[in-house]
C-alpha cells in the first residue's frame, strides 16, 4: 500500500466548489469517480482520500493537492482520460504515510481585478496592513472558532487593463481572500481610507464585507515543509494549456462580436 499525492488543475466555472455535495457537480466528486473507475480506489474513506484546499464555487486552481492510499501503480494519463477536460492531474508523487496534505506551510492565491483608474499607491498601503497576524473575523462568511490568521504577503501589480493581486498565507477563512480584495479595491477607488483596514482587523463589532466574484480567483499552488518529488506529466500540462488557449480564443472572439454589436447599435441609423 502506498500513499499517493496528485497535483490538480481545474477551471472552477461549472463546479459547485471542490468539496463533494449531493447531486451537484464538484471537483472532488469528479476526482473520486475517476479514481474509482481507474480501479485505484474503491471507497474514498477507506482510501483516506484528502485534499489540501476546498475552493469555493467558481474558483480555479493550478496546484491543489490530494492524497489517497492505493496498492496499485498510478498512471496520470489513465486518470486524465476519465476526467472531464476542465480537470487535469498535472503531476504525481509517492509521499510518506505521515504526510498531511491539509496543512501546507503556504498557500498561494492570485486574484485578477478588473477596474479602471485605481490608485495603486493607496492599494499597496491597504494591502500591507493585511500582512502579519490578525483577527480576520470580518473577512469570513461565517463565525469562526479561530479567526486568527497569518498573512505573509499581499503584492499588487498592474498589467494592461487589470490588476494582479497575489496573497500568500498559511491558511484562509471562507471567502477571506475575496473580501480582502474588495477592501483593497474600495481603497483604490477612494471610497474608504486605507486606515479602515486597521479597524476591520481589530473588530469591536462584526461588519459585513461583500466578497469579490469567485471566478477571478486562482489557487496557484501550495508549499509544504517537506519536499514532495512530484513527477510532472508533460502531456497533461500541454493538454491543459491547450484547453486554456482554446477557451481564451473562444471568449476573445465572443467579446469582439459583442463589441461590434454594441458599436453598431450606437452608430447604425
Amino acid at each position: 500500500m502506498r500513499k499517493i499525492a496528485l497535483k490538480i488543475a481545474y477551471i472552477g466555472t461549472r463546479f459547485y466548489g471542490f468539496q463533494r455535495q449531493p447531486d451537484l457537480p464538484t471537483v472532488e466528486g469528479e476526482l473520486i469517480s475517476a479514481l474509482q473507475e481507474a480501479g485505484l480506489i474503491e471507497d474514498p474513506k477507506d482510501a483516506r482520500f484528502q485534499a489540501a484546499g476546498r475552493t469555493d464555487k467558481g474558483v480555479h486552481s493550478l496546484g491543489n493537492v490530494v492524497t489517497f492510499f492505493t496498492p496499485y501503480d498510478v498512471h496520470v494519463n489513465q486518470i486524465n482520460d476519465i476526467l472531464p477536460r476542465d480537470i487535469k492531474v498535472l503531476a504525481s508523487a509517492s509521499v510518506y504515510y505521515g504526510f498531511k496534505v491539509r496543512y501546507p506551510l503556504k498557500r498561494y492565491y492570485r486574484y485578477i481585478l478588473f477596474d479602471d483608474d485605481l490608485d495603486l499607491e493607496f492599494m499597496n498601503l491597504a494591502a500591507s496592513k493585511f500582512e502579519g497576524t490578525h483577527d480576520f473575523t470580518n473577512f469570513s462568511k461565517r463565525i469562526e472558532r479561530n479567526p486568527i490568521r497569518k498573512i505573509e504577503s499581499v503584492k499588487i501589480r498592474e498589467d494592461d487593463d487589470y490588476y494582479i493581486i497575489d496573497v500568500v498565507g498559511e491558511s484562509f477563512l471562507w471567502q477571506m481572500v475575496r473580501k480582502m480584495v474588495k477592501v483593497i479595491a474600495d481603497v483604490g477607488k477612494g471610497e474608504i481610507e486605507a486606515e479602515k483596514v486597521d479597524e476591520l482587523l481589530n473588530p469591536k463589532e462584526r461588519i459585513y464585507i461583500e466578497p469579490m466574484p469567485p471566478e477571478n480567483l486562482i489557487l496557484i499552488g501550495l508549499e509544504y515543509g517537506v519536499k514532495i518529488k512530484f513527477k510532472e506529466d508533460d502531456y497533461a500540462i500541454s493538454s491543459f494549456k491547450s484547453m486554456l488557449e482554446e477557451e481564451f480564443l473562444e471568449y476573445k472572439r465572443a467579446s469582439i462580436v459583442r463589441k461590434v454589436m454594441r458599436d453598431t447599435l450606437i452608430t447604425f441609423k
